[in-house]
Order: structure tokens, then sequence, then C-alpha cells
């Protein structure tokens, strides 16, 4: 591939390191991960900065922050804990905010690499790469050993882009021959630090191609044209190209994954609504994609979702797969958009049938809607799906 010569050599490392943007409470398996897991993951991160409704990932890290900011009121901030709000700032697209508190405390503790990286990654999004290059100077020299790698890496993209043109939109030279399993593994990190970055992202549709795994590429770089309006003449060309691919070659690739997912779920089984049983009770994604799913039936669904079995529920997210135009009376749920790029065909846990009341029926549009229903888990038959929502109503999503 012409657009995978432009790319560092590949370094030897652990995988499993963290580097770049370091927060306490964002843990990761080890990269490479799936690439539809990761998508998830690295969207649900962009998602944090921009104007949307809550998540569960959302919750839990304008949770984190609102602690921090109260016990910041009330006594000074260890260093760590600085560490932790700077890099809660920064997932929140808050960059200026990060500086004011990062600076101080790397400059009252010089060898702290956490407070030194996440400075760094502030600086970088701020707009400043001279200070985010030296920031990460000082990251790569404090960094643990298994980490210094990838902040090694992340240098260098930021050296890279001080020297290009203003407004460059060809791939970053980081990295070059066919990637491997390690050198996807940064690509990957890059991207989880900087969620934001559509070049970073084209960079692992190319690499997704190279291996042989051509219908991500071309969702990926779809996904770079559709939701982050990239305009590269040779990114349109590729991705084109790939979708041509696509169609006839369907495998996927030669990646060996560490993982299915690239950040670990914290599921907080404290934080599910508590059930109404003379009413309706909102029925959280996460907690359907608990069930655990063997090799013989029934799956073990998480008690909270057993004990909402024949309840009424309410559950919002997006109608999938829906075949032909006009009304219809039954369709797929999923939490995620229709034909979205990064989620070709959701998990099991992830679908849910919703057979409308009797004698009523509905144009559906692609906008997210609110589901009402009585809610039944599938104990029986392998082959059905685990949830259907029945006698449901639609609602507009508030």
């Amino acid at each position: 591939m012409k657009c995978l010569a432009m790319c560092i050599t590949f370094l030897a490392f652990a995988p499993t390191a963290m580097a770049g943007l370091h927060y306490s409470g964002e843990v990761q398996n080890p990269l490479p991960a799936k690439w539809r897991g990761f998508l998830l993951d690295h969207r649900s991160l962009r998602l944090l900065a921009a104007p949307q409704p809550a998540s569960p990932l959302h919750d839990a890290y304008a949770d984190a922050r609102l602690k921090l900011e109260s016990a910041s009121r009330t006594r000074a901030l260890t260093a760590d804990e600085t560490a932790d709000l700077g890099a809660l700032y920064v997932r929140f697209g808050l960059a200026e905010k990060a500086i004011a508190i990062l600076r101080p405390a790397v400059r009252a503790n010089p060898e702290h690499f956490r407070l030194a990286a996440n400075l760094g990654t502030a600086w970088q999004l701020a707009g400043d790469l001279e200070q985010a290059a030296a920031a990460l100077d000082d990251a790569v020299r404090l960094a643990p050993p298994r980490a210094k790698p990838f902040e090694d890496a992340h240098r260098k993209l930021v050296r890279l882009r001080q020297n290009e043109p203003k407004a460059a939109t060809a791939l970053d030279a980081l990295f070059v021959g066919k990637p491997t399993d390690d050198t996807v593994s940064v690509m990957q990190q890059l991207a989880l630090w900087l969620p934001g970055d559509g070049r970073l992202l084209w960079q692992l549709g190319e690499a997704a191609f190279a291996t042989g795994d051509t219908r991500t590429a071309a969702n990926i770089l779809d996904g770079c044209v559709t939701e982050f309006a990239m305009k590269s003449d040779v990114l349109r060309r590729n991705r084109q190209t790939y979708k041509t691919a696509s169609e006839a070659e369907t495998h996927e690739g030669t990646l060996t994954f560490r993982s299915s997912r690239a950040l670990v779920r914290q599921f907080d089984e404290t934080k599910l609504p508590t059930i109404q049983r003379e009413g309706t009770t909102d029925l959280p994604w996460p907690a359907l994609a608990e069930t655990q799913i063997g090799k013989k039936f029934p799956p073990k669904y998480l008690k909270f979702v057993q004990e909402l079995d024949g309840q009424r529920v309410a559950i919002v997210g997006f109608v999938r797969n829906r075949s032909g135009e006009g009304d219809v009376t039954e369709f797929l749920f999923t939490e995620f958009p229709v034909g979205c790029w990064f989620c070709e065909l959701p998990e099991p846990a992830g679908i849910v049938r919703v057979q409308l009341a009797a004698g009523k029926s509905a144009q559906i549009g692609t906008a997210s809607i609110k589901i009402v229903g009585t809610l039944t888990l599938n104990r029986t038959d392998p082959e059905d799906y685990l949830f259907t929502i029945a006698g449901a109503t639609i609602r507009a999503n508030d």
C-alpha cells in the first residue's frame, strides 16, 4: 500500500502499556483490540467532548470530574488527582482548563510522569505543538520502560505535525512496511488518546486494508468522510476502492487481536435504576450487554434484567435492518444508528426485537427514539433474539 509506505519503524514493547493520556479510571485491555470493539470504544471517547445524550461512560467520567472539582475547593489535590482531573478535562474537550491545572502541577512535581504526559496531550489539543513536544520530551524521559515506546510515538507524531504545512490532510509519516499486531497496537493507542483526530483513524483504515480486512477498511474510511468530514482526494479514492473490494472479499484479515474491546467495561450495578413494578423502568443497554452467552441455552442474564422479564420498560436507541419503506409493525432496535460505520453487526446482546402494539404501525426515521413496552427474555430458542419488547409504543427521545 502506497499510503502505508508513510509511517514509525516498529519498536519492541508490551502492548498493555498506557501512555499519552492517563486517567486512573480508564482501564485498557491489551491491544490490538478487535476492530468492532475498538471502534465502539473510540467513538464513545470521542463523543465525551460533544453535546449528546448521556451515556454510561459519560456519566462515570462526569461523576469523577465533579468529585475531583469538589475536592479541589476544600483542599489541594495530590499530583495523581491533578493528573486525573487534567485527563478528564481533556476528555471533555477542555484543553485550556486542563493546562491551567496541569502546568503548575508539573512545576511542583517535575518528575511525575502522568502529569507530564497529560500536559503534552492538552497542549497538543490546544494547538500549541511546541509546548506539547516539550512536555512529551519530559514524558518520554519519565516513562516506565513499557510505556516509553508509546510516548515516543506520540512525541514523533507531534514533531511531524510541527513541521508540516497548516491544514495538512495527508497521512502522518509514522509507520513503514506492512502493519504487524504490534504496530497496530501503537496506532490504536494513539487514536484512543486522540479520538477526535481523523487522520489517525484513516491510518487505522489503511492498516486494516493492508492486513486483508477490506470490509473494516471501507467502513473506517467511510467514517472518516461522513463523521469527520475529511476531504482528502486520496482518502476518498481509497474509500471507493476498498468499498468495491469489500463486496467481493469479506475475510477478517491477518491480525491477531488480543482483546475484544479496547476499554475494560467497568459496569456498576449499584447505578442501575430502581425497578418500577407498577410503572416503567428505564432499561440501559449496558445491562443487556452483560448477558453471558455460553455453548448451552439459556444464556445467563444479569439479575436486574431477569427481574424485568414481563415488566414494562423504556429504552432509547435506533431502528436497524428495516426492510422496505413505509409503515412497519416490527423491527430490530440497537444502541447505535442504522448503517453505523463502526459496528456493522451488533453482538446478540446488543439487539432487541420490537413488536408494536396490536393495530399500530409507524414510519421510522434515522433519529434516536424511545421504545416503551413489555420485555420478554428468550430462555428456550437459540435461533431467536435474546430480547423482545412487545406491545410497544414509540416516543420522542427526551
